[in-house]
C-alpha cells in the first residue's frame, strides 16, 4: 500500500472474536501505514441486559463459551483462550460496559495507543486469566500494568465525559450501520473488511488502498 488508511475498529473487551482480530491488526500495522481508531461497541451494558439477552447467568456462560470454542479453533493464539478457567470462574459472565469505560479512560490519557494497550490487556485478563472485567479493581490493575498513573486513570474513569465518549462510539456505529463486532471500516473508502486470517485482511487492505486517488 502506498497511502495510509484509517481503520475504525469496533470491539468489545468480552468478545472473543475481537481478540483474534486485534492481534492480526497488530501484525498488519507493523507492516503497513495503518491508523487504527478504536471504537467501543458494548454488546450488553449491565447485568440486567445480560439477563434480558441470555435468560440466566448459567445460560449466558454456556452459550458464550460455545462461541469461545469456535473462536479458539481459528485463533492464531489458541493457548490464550482458556475456556475451562472461565467455566469455573466464581462470578457471572461479565458485561462489557465497565471495560469499555476503562478503555476510553486510557484513551483520554494516552490516545489511541493507550486504548489499544488497555483493550489487549483486558482481553488477556478476560480470556487467558478468567478475570472479571466488570470489576473496577481488575480494570485499575490493568491500567497500572500498561503504565497509566493510578490517580490519572481513576479520575478519567470516573469523569462523566468518559461515559459520553462510549456513547459517542455507539452513535458513530449507528451512523455507519455497524450492528455486529468485530467490525473494521476503512474510513477513506467506506470499505467493510471481512473478518478472517491475516493474509485475507492484508489483501482486502491492499484492495481498499487501490481505491484511493493517486497522490
Amino acid at each position: 500500500m502506498t497511502r495510509p488508511l484509517t481503520v475504525d475498529f469496533f470491539h468489545d473487551v468480552v468478545c472473543c472474536w475481537c481478540f483474534n482480530i486485534s492481534s492480526r491488526l497488530r501484525t498488519l500495522a507493523a507492516e503497513v501505514d495503518l491508523d487504527i481508531r478504536h471504537r467501543t461497541f458494548v454488546l450488553q451494558a449491565s447485568p440486567a441486559e445480560m439477563a434480558e439477552r441470555w435468560g440466566s447467568a448459567a445460560e449466558a456462560r454456556t452459550t458464550i463459551l460455545g462461541h469461545w470454542s469456535a473462536c479458539r479453533e481459528v485463533s492464531d493464539r489458541p493457548e490464550l483462550v482458556d475456556i475451562a478457567a472461565m467455566a469455573r470462574a466464581p462470578f457471572d459472565y461479565p458485561h462489557g460496559m465497565t471495560a469499555a469505560r476503562a478503555c476510553k479512560a486510557a484513551e483520554r490519557i494516552g490516545g489511541q495507543a493507550a486504548h489499544w494497550d488497555m483493550f489487549d490487556r483486558l482481553q488477556h485478563a478476560h480470556l487467558a486469566l478468567a478475570r472479571n472485567v466488570a470489576d473496577p479493581q481488575v480494570l485499575a490493575e490493568a491500567a497500572r500494568d500498561i503504565g497509566l498513573e493510578p490517580g490519572a486513570y481513576a479520575r478519567a474513569f470516573a469523569d462523566p465525559a468518559t461515559a459520553r465518549a462510549v456513547e459517542a462510539d455507539r452513535q458513530h456505529a449507528r451512523r455507519l450501520q455497524v450492528r455486529a463486532i468485530p467490525a473494521l471500516v476503512v474510513r477513506e473508502t467506506g470499505t467493510r473488511l471481512v473478518n478472517g486470517p491475516v493474509h485475507d485482511l492484508r489483501a482486502q487492505l491492499r484492495s481498499a488502498a487501490r481505491l484511493l486517488p493517486q497522490m
